[in-house]
């Protein structure tokens, strides 16, 4: 009311204006001033985070349950199988999602490379997420790990004839291996590894011996590789362990739990390098609104309860190191993982492509 009278007694409104007149002006004013601080409460206050998520519901929606349980915050989520980059981009500074979660670092990476993310400082999630885990410009973070393991027959592979990966293109399981396609994301990165650890031409001589090996053309996804051992398509299939889970303990279709009891997991490389692994993650939109709630969801992702949820509800591997695996992980084996920074898998997909397209993978 002072700044109103102030206004309106200041000498350009003093003569002009008469006492009648002078009494609207003062309604108008007292209810521009009502509605700017009505936005500003708003904006400040605003108890809600917009995700935009590639993670099917079933695998996410309970973590945003136990989040809003946790803080008040809602989570409004928009789920799609593809095109949220795009959607991102097309939106610009008018979109209005603060947080994009995702599977694959060459997801997540896509969405760097088209500058969409913006760099955050959290000691939260620098002290749960290891270095090798998040980008080194803190643009994403890893919120799950799945290792990406070779699959083998109970019956007609024995166990320690596959120790690592490399071995897999020994002619002596020519007409042996399933895979789903190359170019595949998750085999992509599968094969960046093995460039940064063994370099270009000897990853081209692998992925070659793949080829040779594989007893039929890629298709289909990871379970598929699965049901190809069971019926005896082959014997050798990679997959990602989160996988196993899914079908072993698949209710709605239970005749996957006899895949997962055809196979053995193998992890491999565990007396050099480590098991290859790749990510699910996330990072905030460089236009968010609610930066600091999609913050709170990002710190609160890698915390004790949602860390759990990750390994009961997905089968996937916690990032958090001061995280204990679930009875059913443990059943599986303790594993040594490969500490290869995340986002160098993304730096040699290309090559990796390259490679996969030479060798007709």
């Amino acid at each position: 009311m002072l700044l109103i009278n102030q206004i309106l007694n200041h000498r350009t409104w003093r003569y002009s204006l008469s006492p009648q007149k002078k009494g609207y002006m003062k309604i108008i004013f007292r209810l521009l001033l009502i509605l700017i601080a009505s936005t500003i409460s708003l904006n400040l206050f605003a108890k809600e985070v917009n995700v935009y998520s590639y993670r099917q519901p079933i695998l996410i929606d309970p973590f945003f349950e136990e989040f809003t349980k946790s803080t008040g915050i809602k989570v409004n989520v928009l789920h799609a199988k593809k095109g949220l980059l795009e959607r991102v981009l097309a939106e610009g500074e008018d979109t209005p999602a603060d947080l994009v979660l995702t599977v694959d670092i060459a997801r997540l990476n896509q969405f760097v490379e088209k500058d969409i993310l913006q760099p955050i400082n959290s000691d939260i999630l620098q002290m749960n997420i290891p270095n090798h885990l998040r980008d080194s410009n803190n643009k994403w973070f890893a919120l799950s790990k799945r290792a990406r393991i070779v699959a083998i027959s109970k019956e007609r592979v024995k166990k320690n004839s596959i120790k690592r990966i490399e071995d897999l293109s020994d002619i002596k399981w020519k007409g042996k291996i399933c895979t789903r396609p190359g170019s595949h994301d998750y085999n992509r990165s599968l094969l960046a590894s093995i460039i940064a650890a063994n370099g270009e031409a000897i990853a081209e001589e692998w992925a070659a011996g793949i080829v040779a090996n594989l007893a039929r053309k890629p298709e289909g996804n990871d379970r598929a590789q699965a049901k190809a051992i069971y019926e005896g398509v082959c014997d050798i299939a990679v997959m990602n362990t989160y996988y196993f889970g899914k079908m072993k303990f698949n209710e709605k279709n239970p005749e996957q739990k006899d895949w997962a009891n055809s196979i053995e997991l193998v992890f491999t490389n565990q007396e050099d390098r480590g098991n290859h692994i790749n990510v699910a993650g996330g990072g905030v939109i460089k236009y968010s609104k609610n930066k600091d709630n999609a913050i709170a969801l990002l710190e609160f992702l890698t915390q004790p309860k949602a860390q759990v949820l990750y390994s009961s509800i997905n089968y996937e591997y916690p990032v958090n190191p001061d995280m204990q695996l679930t009875d059913e992980l443990k059943s599986w084996g303790e594993f040594k993982e490969d500490k290869l920074p995340v986002e160098k898998l993304a730096e040699l997909a290309p090559v990796a492509q390259k490679i996969i397209d030479r060798v007709g993978w």
